[in-house]
């Protein structure tokens, strides 16, 4: 049959991985992720076990349908398919016509081992109702076979025995530039996408893209101004190219450039622009071009938020910082005097652009700051990722595009991960804040000029790890394996000279308190974070003290 669809569909036996797989491929492409199984259990109001106790295998199957032809009649979709799905005739023709058809292939003992020697954190997922009884490993084998013509009547098939999740979803991508499947994102630039229920855009990273700037503008239906915010020293850099390729793509341009440093983070340089928004009478069609690294885009984002009741923005960061963590998410702020980001709102951008080739121009110790954000999250969410830091630490440090370009865009598409599931940091997104505690307590400590961002945050984490070490949660050669990762990128990991009191009273006003208590994250494993609160402040003033040793 002729193929219509863009869809790409991942079938195959529990324990395979489809699930994780299909979210990696949605992630990495910019697509939106369905799990068939997930979507009965909406549809049914109960567990998927719960269903085949009650209702029977019957009705699941019936509620598979309904879900399977809603999907289909969807465009651009990495659907996650339930293992049995495909052996519905009606259901294959469906999917066979709405997309390509990837199998996710494994031996039953990988299978058993996934399932029910593994721990929860792993590729194998809910153990299915149909799996039950003394010999497991027997009815693997024995549903398997009977499901194996079904897993073999697909467009392309890939073994997963010996992959990580990671290395199955670039084999799905490779699977997918060679079948050809319509309007794949593997060629384009977009590195994730992030999806919130004000916002649904795309983080671009890559090299040379600072040209396509005004061109992507126009293909998000922008046209009229465009207000360049930007510091001198990134203004006298790419501020004229900026302006050239937006005055190409037919903008009008205007631009407002702020002295560089957090110290132009506050009220003062906020009221300029306004008075300037205002001189120039800019109204809500225009757009607002934050060009420049964390401090730029905080202030332009901040705002954007407020001036008119909201103009549309797009960050163009160009510190590594910047691109794999400030410019996502929508946190837009300004300084008080008593503390960093207090205040601020929620402001999601219209896109974001990471020009990685404007990295070579940045100062070696802002570079070398930008790593701690980076490195911060392997180590809460993906440990494989930390791992692939640490082994190709040389060619970052060497500014190698291809390989620089895939750390940037992997960090990037974490942050847009836990963006996605929390937009306000009222669950999850509060361990994107690992390190950060100690590392804001510093720098107010010192009034925001002794330490640039990630130096603070490298030694945060430093802390924090040590504090975890110290309640029991983390053991000490995973404290020595992450000191040992920051100081490979040069980071420091201890500090001198600083007022500890100070230290302890900033923390005390950071806005990750909660109810007078300070929410601290942690980590229990490398890749793995959990939040505590209600620690003694002895335990802490102790952390404060190691790291202040030489």
């Amino acid at each position: 049959m002729g193929r219509r669809g863009d869809n790409v569909i991942l079938t195959g036996f529990s324990g395979t991985g489809k699930s994780l797989v299909a979210k990696e491929v949605a992630r990495r492409t910019g697509r939106v992720f369905l799990d068939t199984d997930e979507e009965i259990v909406k549809l049914a109001g109960k567990s998927t076990a719960e269903i085949f106790t009650q209702d029977g295998e019957g009705n699941f199957r019936r509620w598979e349908r309904q879900v399977v032809e809603k999907a289909c009649q969807q465009h651009g979709l990495i659907i996650a398919l339930g293992g049995g799905a495909i052996m519905d005739h009606h259901n294959y023709e469906l999917l066979a016509g709405s997309g390509y058809i990837i199998c996710l292939e494994a031996s039953p003992q990988t299978i058993y081992h996934r399932l029910f020697q593994q721990d929860s954190s792993g590729p194998g997922g809910e153990i299915r109702p149909l799996i039950v009884g003394e010999h497991p490993l027997e009815q693997i084998h024995q549903l398997k076979d009977s499901r194996q013509p079904f897993y073999t009547a697909v467009d392309w098939t890939i073994h997963t025995d010996v992959l990580t999740i990671s290395q199955v979803a670039t084999e799905v991508l490779r699977a997918m530039k060679i079948l050809g499947s319509a309007h794949c994102d593997t060629s384009s630039d977009i590195a994730c996408r992030v999806i919130t229920p004000t916002q649904n855009y795309p983080v671009f990273v890559g090299d040379g893209l600072l040209g396509t700037l005004g061109e992507k503008l126009r293909q998000e239906g922008f046209s009229g101004r465009a207000v360049i915010i930007s510091d001198e020293n990134v203004f006298s850099l790419y501020g004229y190219k900026v302006k050239q390729v937006l005055g190409d793509s037919e903008f009008d341009v205007l631009s407002f450039v702020v002295t560089p440093g957090e110290k132009s983070k506050g009220m003062g340089t906020a009221t300029k622009i306004y008075d300037f928004l205002v001189e120039q009478k800019v109204e809500r069609d225009d757009i607002v071009v934050a060009l420049g690294g964390g401090v730029v885009g905080d202030l332009a984002g901040f705002v954007a938020a407020t001036f008119l009741r909201g103009l549309s923005w797009i960050q163009v960061p160009t510190s590594l910082m910047a691109m794999v963590d400030a410019s996502i998410g929508g946190k837009v702020a300004i300084d008080h005097r008593w503390g960093k980001n207090l205040i601020g709102a929620f402001y999601q951008p219209c896109f974001v652009l990471a020009d990685i080739q404007v990295l070579t121009s940045l100062p070696q110790r802002e570079f070398t700051s930008g790593w701690a954000e980076v490195i911060k999250h392997g180590l809460i969410i993906d440990g494989d990722f930390a791992t692939f830091l640490d082994q190709a630490s040389g060619e970052l440090l060497e500014l190698n595009p291809e390989t620089l370009t895939q750390a940037v865009a992997r960090s990037a598409a974490i942050k847009a991960e836990v963006v996605t599931e929390d937009e306000k940091e009222t669950g999850k997104r509060t361990i994107l804040n690992y390190g950060h505690t100690i590392a804001h307590g510093l720098e107010s400590a010192t009034e925001y000029s002794r330490f640039v961002h990630g130096e603070a945050v490298s030694i945060g984490m430093v802390g924090a790890a040590n504090l975890s070490q110290q309640l029991g949660l983390l053991s000490p050669e995973d404290v020595l394996y992450q000191q040992t990762l920051l100081q490979k990128f040069c980071l420091p990991v201890n500090f001198s000279g600083v007022d500890l009191d100070r230290v302890m009273r900033a923390m005390e006003l950071d806005k990750k308190v909660k109810r007078e208590s300070i929410r601290w994250v942690l980590l229990d494993r490398i890749g793995h974070a959990v939040v505590r609160t209600g620690i003694a402040q002895e335990d802490v003033m102790s952390v404060l003290e190691e790291l202040s040793q030489p």
